[in-house]
C-alpha cells in the first residue's frame, strides 16, 4: 500500500502507563511510569482498604499499582513543582494514546478512548464519565484529564508533515480491548489470552450496562464494540521465560526456552509459582512472591521449562474458571502475542483448560482490532481473509494443576507470614 491509499490512522497502546506534561509546549515533565511498576503498591493498598467496594463499584476495576490513577498521584508529588503548575493549568496528563494524540495533532487534542479511560480507576463505568471522588480519593485533579470518546471516532487530524497530506485519527483503543476486537469477539461465549510480557485474558460481558460486576477476583472493562468485558491478568508470562533465559541462563533465545520445554514429557514434579511481581487476577496478591518446587537431584532445566510454561497455563485457567463462575461457558480460547508463537504453550494450555485454543495467522491481532475500528469508522467494509491453528486436547493435567495450586496457596501463605 502506497501512503496516497492511507485513509485514517487508528493508535493502540499499552494501557495504564502514566505520563505528565506540559499542555502548551507537549514536553514531559518525567519519565513515563510504565505498567508493571510497583512503587504505587502502598497507596493502592490504603485505596483499597478505605474505599476499595466503592472504587469497584464506580470504575470496575480493583484498586492496585496496574492502574494509572496512582501513577499520576504519584508524579505530581514526586517531581518537584509538578502541583504548582498543574494548578496554574500548566500540565495535563494522560496514557500513552493522550500522549501521541497531543503530539501527533500539534497540541490541539487532549483525548483518550473508553477503553483506556477504563483503565485508569478515575473512570466511572456506570456514568462514561470521569469521577469526581475518584479524582479526589486519588488526589489528580480532573482538569488533567482527557475528553475521552468512544474507540470508533475522529479523535483528531495529523498535520501533513508525516503523510504529505492531513490524515484523521478514526480510531484509537487499548491493545487488549483492540485484540478482543481484532479476534472478532463481540458477544458473551468465547475469550481471548494475548501471551506477552503478561499474558491477559477477555471475555465479552454484553452490552455498555454494567449492571452486574465482574466475578470475585476479575476487572469489569469498557470493551472497543461499546460494551463491557471481564478481565484477568497474569502479570507475568513473556516475562517468565526472559527471566529464564537472561538471569538464569538457560538458554540464549525465547523459542529455545519453548524447545526445551517441549523435550520434557512432563515437568517432573517441579511447580512454577510465576508471582515475578505479585499475583494479579483473581488473586490480586501483590505480596506473593515467585518460587519453583518440587526440585530433586533428578530435577533438569527442561523440567523447569515446562513447569514455567505450565504456570502460565494455569493462571490462565484460573482466569476462565472465574469469567465461567458468572455464568457463560467459554467454549474456545483465542490466542495472540508473542509467546502463542510457542507450539508447547499453546497445547499446554488446550490440555489445560480442556476445550480449543486456537491461534490466528496473523498474530498482530491488536494493530487488526484497531484498523478494523478505524476502516468501519471510515465507512469501509473490513475484509481480512485469516487463517488458524487449532489445538485440540490431548491429554489432560489435571493432577498437575492440582499440585501447582498446593504450591500457589503455599507461596502465598509464606508471603503472608
Amino acid at each position: 500500500m502506497g501512503v496516497g491509499q492511507i485513509r485514517a490512522v487508528a493508535l493502540t497502546n499499552q494501557r495504564e502507563t502514566a505520563l505528565l506534561w506540559h499542555r502548551e509546549r507537549l514536553e514531559p515533565v518525567g519519565p513515563a511510569i510504565v505498567w508493571q511498576c510497583r512503587r504505587t503498591a502502598d497507596t493502592a493498598s490504603a485505596l483499597k482498604r478505605k474505599h476499595g467496594d466503592q472504587i469497584r463499584h464506580r470504575s470496575g476495576l480493583t484498586p492496585d499499582a496496574y492502574f494509572s490513577g496512582p501513577k499520576f498521584s504519584w508524579l505530581l508529588d514526586h517531581i518537584p513543582g509538578a502541583r504548582k503548575l498543574a494548578d496554574a493549568g500548566e500540565l495535563i496528563c494522560g496514557t500513552v494514546d493522550s500522549w501521541l494524540l497531543a503530539n501527533l495533532t500539534g497540541g490541539m487534542t487532549h483525548a483518550t478512548d473508553v477503553t483506556n479511560a477504563s483503565r485508569t480507576m478515575l473512570w466511572n463505568l456506570r456514568t462514561r464519565d470521569w469521577d469526581e471522588q475518584l479524582c479526589d480519593w486519588q488526589s489528580v485533579p480532573k482538569s488533567l484529564l482527557a475528553d475521552v470518546h468512544p474507540s470508533g471516532h475522529e479523535f483528531g487530524t495529523i498535520g501533513s508533515a508525516l503523510f504529505d497530506r492531513p490524515l484523521p485519527v478514526m480510531a484509537v483503543a487499548g491493545d487488549q480491548q483492540a485484540a478482543l476486537y481484532g479476534h472478532g469477539i463481540t458477544a458473551p461465549g468465547a475469550a481471548k489470552c494475548t501471551f506477552g510480557t503478561g499474558a491477559f485474558v477477555l471475555s465479552h460481558a454484553g452490552d455498555a450496562s454494567p449492571s452486574v460486576g465482574a466475578p470475585d477476583g476479575l476487572l469489569l472493562t469498557a470493551a472497543a464494540d461499546g460494551g463491557v468485558a471481564f478481565e484477568g491478568g497474569v502479570f507475568t508470562a513473556g516475562s517468565v521465560v526472559q527471566w529464564l533465559r537472561d538471569e538464569l541462563g538457560m538458554a540464549a533465545t525465547a523459542p529455545e526456552i519453548s524447545s526445551l520445554a517441549a523435550s520434557a514429557e512432563s515437568s517432573g514434579g517441579v511447580s512454577f509459582v510465576p508471582a515475578l511481581a505479585g499475583l494479579g487476577s483473581p488473586h490480586w496478591d501483590a505480596d506473593a512472591r515467585g518460587a519453583i518446587l518440587g526440585i530433586t537431584r533428578a530435577t533438569t532445566t527442561a523440567h523447569i521449562a515446562r513447569a514455567a510454561l505450565e504456570s502460565v497455563a494455569f493462571r490462565v485457567r484460573e482466569i476462565v474458571e472465574a469469567m465461567e463462575s458468572a455464568g457463560t461457558i467459554i467454549s474456545e480460547l483465542r490466542a495472540d502475542g508473542g509467546m502463542a508463537s510457542s507450539d508447547a504453550l499453546m497445547q499446554i494450555q488446550a490440555n489445560t483448560l480442556q476445550r480449543p485454543v486456537i491461534r490466528p495467522s496473523i498474530q498482530e491481532t491488536t494493530a487488526l482490532g484497531v484498523a478494523r475500528l478505524a476502516m468501519e469508522t471510515s465507512g469501509l467494509r473490513p475484509h481480512f481473509e485469516m487463517g488458524e491453528r487449532r489445538f485440540q486436547p490431548n491429554g489432560e493435567l489435571e493432577a498437575e494443576f492440582a499440585r501447582w495450586t498446593r504450591a500457589r496457596q503455599a507461596v502465598q501463605s509464606m508471603a503472608a507470614n
